[in-house]
């Protein structure tokens, strides 16, 4: 047909006509090469991050045996092991954890406390008066860890989240995990489905987290291989040094030399790079198939979007080829174009450089960042924290340098967090003024504070949060900072939640024997109210999301700094003095602001008159104002 068409031509209206196809090409070309957009609904989103173990046990009769945590490290568990009360002492040992003749460092990771989707469930009114409008779970597939990180099943929920783990051991077993048309829904699926559903009622959005860059040793197609060596149908997904045979023993490296968690095998990729390298490469084409149907399942369950959630928190990113990570894009946005995709890209060298994220946030990666680029320079100027940033226009430098060659809308979309699952709790750090993640435990550093933060700490807390909260970016909250807990780096960091409704024993106890003050452990109520002010301010004022920054006083001699939002006719100015003595401050303000300001706050840690568009202030040490018209 196409021959026949072109015989009519005469050879101008051949090279017309080629001219047009060219251009056109060109046109589709520039409209492919555009970066997709991020999501509007995470330009918005307040994040509250859960880590289902230890946020609530709101089922007791599904809590973890000796057999559903089998594989779990550390291995050997006593006979007598059982899961640790709620209100548990946090450095006391448990009578099993005693006869195990085990340091506490490794039998509190052999603790679980019963966290599940049902507390999840009881707790979404509560999140929702918080003011939070997305939830980004750390992992819930199945998995023997109280992190979940190392998976037994990418497709189901974990059997412990439900309320009905034997029956759904008994629902798996019946399955082809290789076989997608096999799948079940078990009863923690169903349950993670109406916790999808009822979050959704709320205007909360659900994210999940998961990690295509390792399994666990439980992992069905791991154990397939550790039978069947290199005869097994999946003994190409993984990195695997030698199999078993009469001259080799089976070697393989797991992710960062952690035995438990075997790593997979990136397939026309390189051996060296840089951290935050884009590396080259792909999976094995089945495994990125058995990716996909777990994708699918989460984002459309049976098909449904409506019924799915709303994007993925992507573990160690920067270790996965990224010719998988720019197809994985394509294939999710083509199941949920509104799906939200942040990565977990974090240091270029520890403990010192950390990553820079832009080549990930182009639009055909990432959406967003993990932003704990925002916080170290925030932490060093607001809290004192080395290396100590002594004045705002040191700090403003920093902060502008994390902004550059990132698009409006991804930063928007960062994730700014002050603490995690991965971090001391965001008091702690603030607490211990050394460098964030780098000997912030016992272990290592005998002098670091394990105990409740001081008056100091919980003023510079609340000054990086209004910071926080007012600045460029999607605020996080690392579930219990809201209520003023505190602990250092991972596993002190995850405590179980200190609902207001549970009784917990004083922490009396030191990891190693030693004295410690004794501390009452206690929802701190003020803590939780001030939170819930900022979140709600957020939520409710659209210019701390899509506004114009624009800062009006970086003052070095008073360690000052003031900047404005603006969004068409709403207008919100930030004051933060960092310094110990009251601060005096003129400013000049634009015309839309004449009808007056209102202190957002209320604290009167400043009074303030307007006058033909001069604004004069004082504003008390160490402390924050929010002022919009």
């Amino acid at each position: 047909m196409c021959t026949n068409f072109f015989r009519g031509f005469s050879v101008f209206t051949f090279l017309v006509f080629t001219l047009f196809l060219f251009s056109s090409c060109q046109q589709d070309s520039k409209k492919e090469a555009e970066p997709e957009s991020v999501p509007e609904w995470a330009q918005e989103a307040i994040w509250y991050q859960i880590f289902v173990e230890r946020f609530r046990d709101g089922d007791p009769s599904n809590n973890p045996t000796l057999e559903t945590i089998e594989g779990s490290w550390p291995h050997n568990k006593p006979d007598s092991w059982q899961p640790t009360p709620w209100g548990h002492d946090w450095y006391a040992e448990e009578e099993w954890a005693v006869e195990s003749g085990k340091p506490f460092y490794e039998t509190v990771h052999m603790r679980r406390y019963g966290g599940d989707l049902q507390g999840v469930m009881d707790k979404l009114d509560y999140l929702e008066d918080l003011g939070i409008t997305a939830i980004y779970f750390n992992p819930l597939n199945d998995s023997p860890s109280l992190h979940k990180y190392d998976a037994r099943s990418y497709h189901h929920i974990d059997v412990n989240f439900g309320p009905d783990p034997e029956g759904d051991m008994e629902l798996i077993a019946q399955e082809d995990p290789a076989d997608p048309s096999t799948w079940v829904w078990t009863s923690a699926d169903k349950l993670f489905l109406d916790v999808i559903e009822q979050a959704h009622a709320r205007g909360i959005r659900v994210v999940m987290d998961y990690s295509w860059n390792h399994t666990g040793i439980t992992f069905w197609a791991w154990q397939d291989i550790l039978e069947n060596q290199q005869n097994s149908p999946f003994a190409d997904w993984y990195q695997i040094d030698s199999f078993d045979s009469d001259t080799s023993s089976f070697s393989y490296p797991g992710w960062a030399g952690v035995p438990e968690l075997p790593q997979f095998r990136r397939y026309d990729s390189v051996d060296e790079f840089e951290h935050g390298d884009l590396i080259p490469g792909n999976f094995h084409p089945e495994l990125v198939n058995h990716i996909y149907a777990v994708t699918e399942r989460w984002l459309a369950p049976d098909g449904d979007t409506s019924r799915g959630i709303d994007g993925f928190r992507l573990d160690v990113a920067e270790l996965i080829p990224v010719d998988f990570w720019r197809d994985y894009r394509e294939f999710v946005r083509g199941i949920n174009p509104n799906a939200y995709l942040v990565g977990e890209l974090w240091w270029a060298d520890w403990p010192e450089k950390l990553m820079d994220p832009t080549e990930w946030l182009q639009g055909d990666i990432f959406d967003a960042a993990m932003n704990y680029r925002w916080y170290r320079p925030t932490r060093q100027w607001l809290g004192g924290a080395s290396p100590e940033l002594d004045r705002p226009t040191e700090y403003v430098q920093h902060l502008d340098s994390i902004s550059a060659g990132l698009r409006p809308e991804v930063l928007r979309a960062q994730m700014n967090l002050t603490a995690s699952h991965d971090t001391p709790r965001f008091s702690t750090s603030i607490f211990n003024p050394g460098l964030n993640k780098y000997q912030v435990n016992p272990r290592e550093n005998p002098d670091y504070m394990l105990h409740r933060p001081d008056d100091r700490t919980w003023r510079d807390v609340r000054l990086i949060l209004a910071q926080q909260f007012t600045w460029v970016g999607a605020p996080h909250v690392w579930m219990g900072d809201e209520l003023g807990m505190w602990g250092a780096d991972d596993p002190d960091n995850r405590k179980p939640l200190i609902w207001p409704d549970r009784q917990f024993d004083d922490e009396v106890a030191h990891p190693f024997g030693l004295d410690k003050p004794v501390d009452r452990v206690q929802p701190d109520p003020e803590m939780h109210s001030y939170y819930r002010q900022l979140i709600h301010l957020r939520r409710d004022n659209p210019v701390f999301a899509y506004g114009d920054l624009e800062y009006v006083l970086t003052d070095d001699q008073r360690n000052v700094l003031a900047y404005e939002r603006t969004l068409d006719e709403d207008y919100a100015l930030i004051i933060i003095n960092n310094s110990s003595q009251p601060a005096d401050i003129e400013l000049d303000l634009p015309d839309l602001v004449r009808s007056g300001l209102t202190d957002m706050l209320g604290d009167n840690v400043i009074t303030w008159n307007i006058h033909q568009d001069q604004f004069r202030a004082t504003i008390l040490p160490k402390s924050a104002a929010i002022l919009m018209n």
